[in-house]
Protein backbone atom coordinates (compact mmCIF):
# COMPACT_ATOMS: atom_id res chain seq x y z
CA UNK A 1 0.00 0.00 0.00
CA UNK A 2 0.99 3.27 -0.96
CA UNK A 3 1.26 5.55 2.51
CA UNK A 4 3.15 8.47 0.48
CA UNK A 5 0.25 8.67 -1.64
CA UNK A 6 -2.38 8.36 1.58
CA UNK A 7 -0.40 11.60 3.20
CA UNK A 8 -0.17 13.63 0.54
CA UNK A 9 -3.68 13.14 0.06
CA UNK A 10 -4.59 13.86 3.95
CA UNK A 11 -2.58 16.95 3.64
CA UNK A 12 -4.54 18.42 0.46
CA UNK A 13 -7.59 17.82 2.71
CA UNK A 14 -6.25 19.73 5.71
CA UNK A 15 -5.05 22.43 3.09
CA UNK A 16 -8.85 22.22 1.70
CA UNK A 17 -10.31 22.87 5.19
CA UNK A 18 -8.03 25.69 6.75
CA UNK A 19 -8.99 27.48 3.08
CA UNK A 20 -12.80 26.85 4.54
CA UNK A 21 -11.85 28.28 7.70
CA UNK A 22 -10.59 31.61 6.39
CA UNK A 23 -13.29 31.91 4.31
CA UNK A 24 -15.56 31.66 7.10
CA UNK A 25 -13.13 34.32 8.91
CA UNK A 26 -12.82 37.05 6.14
CA UNK A 27 -16.41 36.72 5.59
CA UNK A 28 -16.43 34.67 2.08
CA UNK A 29 -18.29 31.69 3.35
CA UNK A 30 -21.37 33.03 5.64
CA UNK A 31 -24.22 31.12 7.32
CA UNK A 32 -26.51 31.57 4.09
CA UNK A 33 -23.50 29.99 1.49
CA UNK A 34 -22.51 27.35 3.90
CA UNK A 35 -26.37 26.04 3.78
CA UNK A 36 -26.45 26.38 0.14
CA UNK A 37 -23.58 24.72 -0.37
CA UNK A 38 -24.19 22.04 1.41
CA UNK A 39 -28.00 21.67 -0.29
CA UNK A 40 -25.95 21.57 -3.55
CA UNK A 41 -23.89 18.76 -2.39
CA UNK A 42 -26.39 16.47 -1.24
CA UNK A 43 -29.08 17.34 -3.40
CA UNK A 44 -26.47 17.43 -6.99
CA UNK A 45 -22.87 16.96 -6.05
CA UNK A 46 -23.30 13.56 -4.29
CA UNK A 47 -25.86 11.67 -6.53
CA UNK A 48 -23.49 12.79 -9.23
CA UNK A 49 -20.61 11.20 -7.73
CA UNK A 50 -22.17 7.96 -7.21
CA UNK A 51 -22.94 7.64 -10.75
CA UNK A 52 -19.61 8.58 -12.05
CA UNK A 53 -17.49 6.11 -9.60
CA UNK A 54 -20.00 3.32 -10.80
CA UNK A 55 -19.88 3.71 -14.28
CA UNK A 56 -16.01 4.65 -14.90
CA UNK A 57 -15.11 1.17 -14.29
CA UNK A 58 -14.54 -1.58 -16.74
CA UNK A 59 -16.94 -3.91 -17.42
CA UNK A 60 -16.70 -7.81 -16.56
CA UNK A 61 -18.41 -10.21 -14.28
CA UNK A 62 -15.08 -10.84 -12.19
CA UNK A 63 -15.68 -7.17 -11.06
CA UNK A 64 -19.70 -7.22 -11.07
CA UNK A 65 -19.19 -10.41 -8.60
CA UNK A 66 -16.60 -8.22 -6.69
CA UNK A 67 -19.09 -5.11 -6.69
CA UNK A 68 -22.08 -7.18 -5.06
CA UNK A 69 -19.93 -8.61 -2.65
CA UNK A 70 -18.53 -5.63 -1.11
CA UNK A 71 -22.22 -4.42 -1.09
CA UNK A 72 -22.82 -6.71 0.91
CA UNK A 73 -19.75 -6.50 3.04
CA UNK A 74 -21.06 -3.04 3.47
CA UNK A 75 -24.27 -3.37 4.99
CA UNK A 76 -22.75 -5.53 7.11
CA UNK A 77 -20.18 -3.11 8.31
CA UNK A 78 -22.98 0.01 8.60
CA UNK A 79 -25.27 -2.50 10.42
CA UNK A 80 -22.16 -3.35 13.32
CA UNK A 81 -21.31 0.20 13.00
CA UNK A 82 -25.16 1.35 13.77
CA UNK A 83 -25.05 -0.87 16.31
CA UNK A 84 -21.78 0.04 17.96
CA UNK A 85 -22.65 3.74 17.80
CA UNK A 86 -25.73 3.34 19.64
CA UNK A 87 -24.15 1.68 22.50
CA UNK A 88 -21.06 4.04 22.48
CA UNK A 89 -23.65 7.11 22.65
CA UNK A 90 -26.22 6.08 25.79
CA UNK A 91 -24.76 8.08 27.96
CA UNK A 92 -25.19 11.63 25.94
CA UNK A 93 -27.69 13.96 27.96
CA UNK A 94 -28.04 16.95 24.80
CA UNK A 95 -30.53 15.31 22.37
CA UNK A 96 -28.79 17.11 19.68
CA UNK A 97 -24.86 16.36 20.21
CA UNK A 98 -26.36 12.30 21.02
CA UNK A 99 -27.40 12.69 17.35
CA UNK A 100 -24.84 13.87 16.01
CA UNK A 101 -22.38 11.81 17.43
CA UNK A 102 -23.90 8.58 17.06
CA UNK A 103 -24.34 9.40 13.08
CA UNK A 104 -20.94 10.21 12.90
CA UNK A 105 -19.80 7.28 14.59
CA UNK A 106 -21.74 5.23 12.45
CA UNK A 107 -20.73 7.09 8.83
CA UNK A 108 -17.72 7.48 7.82
CA UNK A 109 -16.14 9.73 4.90
CA UNK A 110 -16.43 6.81 1.98
CA UNK A 111 -16.86 9.23 -0.68
CA UNK A 112 -15.52 12.77 -0.29
CA UNK A 113 -12.22 11.56 1.24
CA UNK A 114 -12.70 7.68 1.39
CA UNK A 115 -12.83 7.16 -2.80
CA UNK A 116 -9.33 8.94 -3.55
CA UNK A 117 -7.57 7.40 -0.34
CA UNK A 118 -8.91 3.99 -1.17
CA UNK A 119 -7.99 4.34 -4.74
CA UNK A 120 -4.08 5.52 -3.64
CA UNK A 121 -3.70 2.21 -1.44
CA UNK A 122 -5.26 -0.52 -3.68
CA UNK A 123 -5.49 1.36 -6.86
CA UNK A 124 -8.01 1.45 -9.82
CA UNK A 125 -9.58 -1.50 -8.12
CA UNK A 126 -10.16 -0.31 -4.84
CA UNK A 127 -11.73 2.84 -6.02
CA UNK A 128 -14.25 0.44 -8.03
CA UNK A 129 -14.62 -1.62 -4.82
CA UNK A 130 -15.09 1.58 -2.85
CA UNK A 131 -18.18 2.79 -4.74
CA UNK A 132 -20.23 -0.88 -4.56
CA UNK A 133 -19.34 -0.51 -0.88
CA UNK A 134 -20.71 2.77 -0.83
CA UNK A 135 -24.16 2.35 -2.26
CA UNK A 136 -24.30 0.62 1.56
CA UNK A 137 -23.57 3.83 3.14
CA UNK A 138 -26.18 5.61 0.82
CA UNK A 139 -29.09 3.37 2.14
CA UNK A 140 -28.34 3.72 5.79
CA UNK A 141 -27.64 7.06 5.37
CA UNK A 142 -30.98 8.09 4.02
CA UNK A 143 -32.79 5.46 6.01
CA UNK A 144 -31.06 4.58 9.60
CA UNK A 145 -29.27 8.05 9.14
CA UNK A 146 -32.49 10.34 9.22
CA UNK A 147 -33.81 8.16 11.98
CA UNK A 148 -31.44 9.05 14.30
CA UNK A 149 -31.60 12.61 13.65
CA UNK A 150 -35.31 12.45 13.67
CA UNK A 151 -35.98 11.27 16.81
CA UNK A 152 -37.96 13.66 18.87
CA UNK A 153 -38.26 15.92 15.78
CA UNK A 154 -42.20 16.08 14.25
CA UNK A 155 -40.63 17.66 11.19
CA UNK A 156 -38.67 15.09 10.15
CA UNK A 157 -40.77 12.43 8.42
CA UNK A 158 -39.36 9.11 7.66
CA UNK A 159 -41.44 6.87 5.46
CA UNK A 160 -41.38 3.49 3.61
CA UNK A 161 -41.18 5.56 0.50
CA UNK A 162 -37.98 7.75 1.64
CA UNK A 163 -36.25 5.00 2.38
CA UNK A 164 -36.15 3.27 -0.44
CA UNK A 165 -36.50 5.97 -2.76
CA UNK A 166 -34.14 9.40 -1.99
CA UNK A 167 -31.22 11.13 -3.27
CA UNK A 168 -28.68 7.92 -2.16
CA UNK A 169 -30.70 5.06 -3.72
CA UNK A 170 -31.65 6.36 -6.91
CA UNK A 171 -28.59 7.44 -8.14
CA UNK A 172 -26.81 4.26 -7.11
CA UNK A 173 -29.49 2.36 -8.93
CA UNK A 174 -28.65 4.50 -12.06
CA UNK A 175 -25.04 3.71 -11.55
CA UNK A 176 -25.54 0.14 -11.46
CA UNK A 177 -27.89 -0.19 -14.67
CA UNK A 178 -25.51 1.98 -16.88
CA UNK A 179 -22.56 -0.10 -15.38
CA UNK A 180 -24.59 -3.27 -16.29
CA UNK A 181 -25.90 -2.10 -19.80
CA UNK A 182 -23.24 -3.80 -21.67
CA UNK A 183 -24.51 -7.33 -20.85
CA UNK A 184 -27.36 -6.93 -23.04
CA UNK A 185 -25.38 -4.19 -25.14
CA UNK A 186 -21.99 -5.86 -25.32
CA UNK A 187 -20.79 -2.64 -27.83
CA UNK A 188 -22.57 0.19 -24.99
CA UNK A 189 -20.13 2.37 -24.19
CA UNK A 190 -22.14 5.36 -22.48
CA UNK A 191 -21.34 8.83 -24.45
CA UNK A 192 -18.56 10.83 -24.06
CA UNK A 193 -20.30 14.45 -22.74
CA UNK A 194 -22.29 12.39 -20.47
CA UNK A 195 -19.59 10.61 -18.66
CA UNK A 196 -17.64 14.63 -18.85
CA UNK A 197 -21.07 15.49 -17.24
CA UNK A 198 -21.01 12.89 -14.12
CA UNK A 199 -17.57 13.60 -13.41
CA UNK A 200 -17.32 17.20 -13.39
CA UNK A 201 -20.42 17.57 -11.01
CA UNK A 202 -18.65 14.92 -9.08
CA UNK A 203 -15.41 16.50 -8.70
CA UNK A 204 -17.20 19.45 -6.67
CA UNK A 205 -18.16 17.37 -4.18
CA UNK A 206 -14.48 16.93 -1.94
CA UNK A 207 -13.47 20.76 -2.17
CA UNK A 208 -16.90 22.06 -1.09
CA UNK A 209 -17.47 20.03 1.36
CA UNK A 210 -14.46 19.98 3.03
CA UNK A 211 -14.48 24.02 2.73
CA UNK A 212 -18.20 23.84 4.19
CA UNK A 213 -16.66 21.71 7.28
CA UNK A 214 -13.63 24.63 7.46
CA UNK A 215 -16.46 26.65 7.36
CA UNK A 216 -18.05 25.83 10.01
CA UNK A 217 -15.52 24.89 12.10
CA UNK A 218 -14.36 28.84 12.06
CA UNK A 219 -17.72 29.41 14.19
CA UNK A 220 -16.55 27.75 17.09
CA UNK A 221 -13.58 29.06 19.45
CA UNK A 222 -10.54 27.32 19.81
CA UNK A 223 -11.64 25.58 23.74
CA UNK A 224 -14.96 24.31 22.13
CA UNK A 225 -12.74 22.62 19.72
CA UNK A 226 -9.74 21.44 21.39
CA UNK A 227 -10.81 21.85 24.71
CA UNK A 228 -13.82 19.62 24.83
CA UNK A 229 -13.98 15.89 26.66
CA UNK A 230 -17.06 14.48 24.47
CA UNK A 231 -14.96 15.36 21.26
CA UNK A 232 -11.38 13.75 22.65
CA UNK A 233 -13.79 10.28 23.74
CA UNK A 234 -15.88 10.38 19.86
CA UNK A 235 -12.46 11.39 18.09
CA UNK A 236 -10.84 8.03 19.99
CA UNK A 237 -13.58 5.56 19.51
CA UNK A 238 -14.02 6.75 15.85
CA UNK A 239 -10.55 7.05 14.64
CA UNK A 240 -8.64 3.82 16.80
CA UNK A 241 -11.31 1.47 18.37
CA UNK A 242 -14.01 0.83 16.55
CA UNK A 243 -11.39 0.67 13.35
CA UNK A 244 -9.48 -2.14 15.45
CA UNK A 245 -12.66 -3.83 16.43
CA UNK A 246 -13.71 -4.51 13.04
CA UNK A 247 -9.93 -5.66 11.93
CA UNK A 248 -10.03 -8.04 14.56
CA UNK A 249 -13.78 -9.12 13.74
CA UNK A 250 -13.06 -9.48 10.13
CA UNK A 251 -10.02 -11.58 11.33
CA UNK A 252 -12.07 -14.06 13.55
CA UNK A 253 -14.13 -14.74 10.61
CA UNK A 254 -11.91 -15.24 8.32
CA UNK A 255 -12.33 -12.99 5.55
CA UNK A 256 -8.97 -12.70 3.20
CA UNK A 257 -6.19 -10.27 4.13
CA UNK A 258 -7.31 -7.57 1.64
CA UNK A 259 -10.48 -7.41 2.18
CA UNK A 260 -9.85 -6.88 5.52
CA UNK A 261 -7.60 -3.85 5.32
CA UNK A 262 -10.03 -2.30 3.30
CA UNK A 263 -12.88 -2.76 5.40
CA UNK A 264 -10.49 -1.36 8.42
CA UNK A 265 -9.61 1.44 6.32
CA UNK A 266 -13.27 2.39 5.97
CA UNK A 267 -13.57 1.84 9.46
CA UNK A 268 -10.99 4.44 9.99
CA UNK A 269 -11.99 7.10 8.01
CA UNK A 270 -13.18 10.57 9.53
CA UNK A 271 -16.41 11.30 10.40
CA UNK A 272 -18.93 12.09 7.07
CA UNK A 273 -19.24 15.52 5.83
CA UNK A 274 -22.63 14.60 5.35
CA UNK A 275 -23.71 15.53 8.90
CA UNK A 276 -22.32 18.99 8.97
CA UNK A 277 -24.42 19.45 5.73
CA UNK A 278 -27.51 17.72 7.43
CA UNK A 279 -27.33 19.44 10.57
CA UNK A 280 -27.44 22.61 8.53
CA UNK A 281 -30.46 21.44 6.52
CA UNK A 282 -32.55 20.27 9.35
CA UNK A 283 -31.25 22.85 11.90
CA UNK A 284 -29.31 20.46 14.30
CA UNK A 285 -26.17 22.14 16.19
CA UNK A 286 -23.85 22.67 13.10
CA UNK A 287 -21.16 23.88 14.82
CA UNK A 288 -20.61 20.82 16.80
CA UNK A 289 -21.38 18.53 13.78
CA UNK A 290 -18.29 20.73 12.37
CA UNK A 291 -16.31 19.78 15.42
CA UNK A 292 -17.10 15.71 14.89
CA UNK A 293 -16.12 16.14 10.98
CA UNK A 294 -13.15 18.82 11.71
CA UNK A 295 -11.76 17.37 14.42
CA UNK A 296 -11.64 13.97 13.37
CA UNK A 297 -10.43 14.68 9.91
CA UNK A 298 -7.28 16.45 11.54
CA UNK A 299 -6.48 13.51 13.76
CA UNK A 300 -7.44 10.89 11.56
CA UNK A 301 -3.42 12.30 9.58
CA UNK A 302 -2.06 10.65 12.67
CA UNK A 303 -4.44 7.73 13.13
CA UNK A 304 -5.30 6.45 9.40
CA UNK A 305 -1.47 5.45 9.33
CA UNK A 306 -1.09 4.10 12.19
CA UNK A 307 -4.00 2.07 12.48
CA UNK A 308 -2.89 0.86 9.39
CA UNK A 309 0.21 -0.87 10.19
CA UNK A 310 -1.53 -2.26 13.40
CA UNK A 311 -4.00 -3.67 11.28
CA UNK A 312 -1.30 -5.35 8.89
CA UNK A 313 -0.05 -6.76 11.99
CA UNK A 314 -3.26 -8.04 12.70
CA UNK A 315 -3.79 -10.23 10.02
CA UNK A 316 -0.14 -11.31 9.63
CA UNK A 317 -0.72 -13.60 12.90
Amino acid sequence: MNFTALLTIIATLFLLMACGFFARKKGIIDDVASKRLSTLIIKIGQPMMIISALTEAEFSYENLGDGFLYIGIGIIFHAVMGGLAFLLCKGFKDLDERKITEFSLMFVNGGFIGFPILEALFGAKGLFLAAFFNISFHLFIWSWGVAILARKRSDIKLTVRKIFINLGSIPCLIGVLIYMLVIPFPDFVLPAFLSKFFMYLSNLCTPISVLITGALLATRTPKQIFGSGKIYYFSAMKLIVLPLIVCVICKLIGLPQDMTLFVTVEAALPAASSITMFSEIYGLNSGYASQTVGTSSLLSVGTLPLVLLAAQWIVAL
